[in-house]
């Protein structure tokens, strides 16, 4: 896939693709005989999941690190995975602070529906 069709796809610039290869969280992307980047289906699930990662709030350095330990293969599958499970209660708890936001902000409008309601049947029925 050329760099424009794998940014459309993955919903991430050509820009931040190009940023991605050059720090190293993607390996050099191979390039076709015009020199142009040829994105492998491989390439585009690393993207993925990468975006994926990013977006739960990991940082560059932390991805850094982890595709880090997969180029060095096996041996550091333990490590991987308790990347990933440090990583993942971080993201449980911040979804657990942001279900309590949730339902704070539900309450809160529900208070103001209930009032609103209050304030039309008053005005509905001034005698009330």
């Amino acid at each position: 896939m050329r760099i424009s069709e794998v940014s459309e796809h993955c919903n991430i610039s050509a820009d931040t693709l190009r940023y991605y290869e050059r720090i190293g969280l993607l390996p050099p992307v191979h390039r076709n005989d015009g020199g142009n980047r040829d994105y492998s289906d491989l390439d585009v699930r690393r993207v993925l999941f990468i975006k994926c990662m990013r977006s739960a709030g990991l940082p560059i350095e932390t991805l850094i690190e982890y595709y880090g330990l997969v180029q060095q293969g096996d041996l550091t599958i333990k490590a991987r995975k308790e990347i990933l499970i440090e990583k993942r209660a971080e993201l449980a708890a911040r979804m657990d602070e942001l279900q309590k936001t949730l339902d704070l902000l539900n309450y809160k409008i529900n208070v103001y529906e209930n009032a609103l309601v209050e304030k039309e049947q008053e005005l509905a029925d001034p005698e009330g």
